[in-house]
């Protein structure tokens, strides 16, 4: 028996290492961990989506680029669902009512897709409505491991982060190929319906929180509250005031805003080059895990580059390789004797791992930026940026399709839109000089007269989120969750 419970306790003892990255398996972190599950598990709809919007709905590449913008208008929000979850709790908590509501908004989001949606207006809701829910539902986990982080040391702080997001990436790796075998077999509603049995899961964890009620004294409790958003509010302003800050966050801005290509590729694989689901799943299993090659490049060879020789090498190769696309858009890869779907796969492949070197940097210097005291809420201001010029980037790329008359079944111009595209991510280049120089990347901005506020869970990793889909151009179609 003896021997027996020693065993025991080694395995207990190797998986809470190797597995849990040190973490203690409590019913909390594997509630927590669920929960980024779920949110890569949420991409097996993404091939779902596109296709519905393009042959049920019937849009054209603009029409799919305009609506793929707009729903990613509540990650552009994203912070303002801590302070609501910090100031306004439900039934006396926090945590859980807000885990709970935004599964039941995910099921809502899903089943609709799968039952009443026949509009792009009404497409367009239901998706938002499904992005709203995976939003809220990444700031409460979020808060919850920074609360965890808080009482441990950096070692074990840093491993909790790996941990979530391998969590995440692995949801997604299991589901990339399925996205597309699943349509094979079965519609694009049924894939729907599908998936909206899994935010229940969300909403089933949220029990296993661990959470206090808060203070019977309402009143006292919301003056602490408003003076901790003012005095966070203050600490803001005289952070972006700052040129140290403030410029590099414009350089960011004016790179991610760059048109993309992205809709009209994905026309253009499955009418063009008539692509099945099965090869396109395929295909985002293995860019799924050149992501992942990619991550560790960077962080094997690259992190202790300078800011401004990262970022300009990675957006001249990156648009050099972009460029690669014209021998597929011009057929010009069969004249070499290369099959469509070969050149398609190895093209992706390497693109992705220079999408995500090229991107990680952004990750590094949007945290480097932020001062002390305000980390995570200036972080998590400077990734919304970020991801308003998503919006951006699909809107005028939106705007290109339809200037060049690209459409479902014409594909004349797209070999200049390539060309445009490519050649936009250049433009950044101009301000390269914005970003910090070699000798004070490695000093942190300060604000100063102004000392750390209690920001609770406010506090906030956007990491997972960040890290599971690329801004770099791909040819590619990847939904805005």
């Amino acid at each position: 028996m003896l021997v027996s419970s020693s065993g025991l306790s080694k395995v207990k003892d190797s998986v809470k290492e190797k597995i849990f990255f040190g973490n203690e398996p409590t019913s909390e972190l594997i509630a927590i961990l669920t929960v980024y599950f779920v949110q890569g598990i949420l991409k097996l709809a993404r091939l779902a989506v596109s296709f519905f919007l393009k042959d049920e709905l019937g849009l054209t590449p603009a029409q799919v680029s305009v609506l793929l913008g707009i729903v990613v208008l509540p990650w552009i929000i994203k912070p303002l669902y801590g302070f609501i979850s910090d100031g306004l709790p439900i039934f006396g908590y926090r945590r859980r009512p807000y885990l709970v509501l935004s599964g039941i908004l995910g099921v809502i989001s899903w089943v609709s897709l799968a039952t009443i949606v026949h509009t792009p207006i009404a497409a367009t809701l239901a998706i938002a409505l499904g992005s709203l829910s995976v939003a809220v539902s990444d700031v409460i986990v979020d808060s919850l491991v920074v609360e965890r982080a808080r009482s441990e040391s950096q070692a074990e702080a840093g491993s909790l982060q790996s941990l979530t997001w391998g969590t995440t990436a692995l949801g997604g790796l299991i589901t990339a190929y399925f996205s597309g075998m699943l349509l094979e077999h079965f519609t694009t509603r049924t894939v729907f319906w599908i998936t909206a049995l899994f935010p229940l899961i969300v909403s089933a964890v949220a029990s296993l929180i661990s959470e206090s009620p808060v203070s019977k004294n309402t009143s006292e409790d919301g003056h602490s509250n408003f003076e901790s958003i003012k005095h966070q509010l203050r600490q803001l302003r005289a952070a972006i005031s700052q040129k140290a800050i403030l410029l590099p966050t414009v350089f960011l801005f004016l790179w991610q805003a760059t048109p993309t290509a992205e809709s009209a590729f994905f026309f253009f694989t499955t009418n063009e080059l008539h692509f099945e689901p099965e090869f396109l799943g395929r295909v985002s299993l293995v860019t799924s895990v050149a992501a992942l090659v990619g991550i560790w490049i960077f962080q094997r060879f690259l992190k202790t580059v300078p800011f401004r020789v990262i970022f300009g090498w990675s957006i001249l190769l990156s648009s050099a390789l972009g460029m690669t696309m014209l021998l597929l858009v011009t057929h010009a890869n069969r004249a070499l004797g290369i099959d469509d779907h070969w050149f398609s796969l190895g093209d992706s492949l390497i693109l992705t791992v220079m999408g995500q070197i090229a991107y990680m940097p952004v990750l590094v210097l949007a945290a480097r930026l932020c001062p002390k005291g305000i980390e995570a809420t200036l972080f998590a201001l400077l990734m919304s940026v970020t991801n308003l010029a998503g919006l951006v980037s699909h809107q005028l790329g939106a705007g290109l399709m339809y200037l060049l008359g690209i459409t479902a079944t014409n594909f004349d111009s797209l070999w200049l839109l390539v060309i445009i595209t490519n050649l936009s991510t250049l433009l950044p280049l101009l301000f390269i000089n914005w970003l910090p120089a070699a000798d004070s990347q490695t000093e942190t901005p300060t604000t100063p007269t102004l000392q750390p506020a209690s920001t609770k869970s406010r506090e906030q990793s956007f990491l997972p989120e960040f890290m599971s889909k690329l801004m770099v151009r791909r040819p590619e179609s990847e939904p805005v969750e």
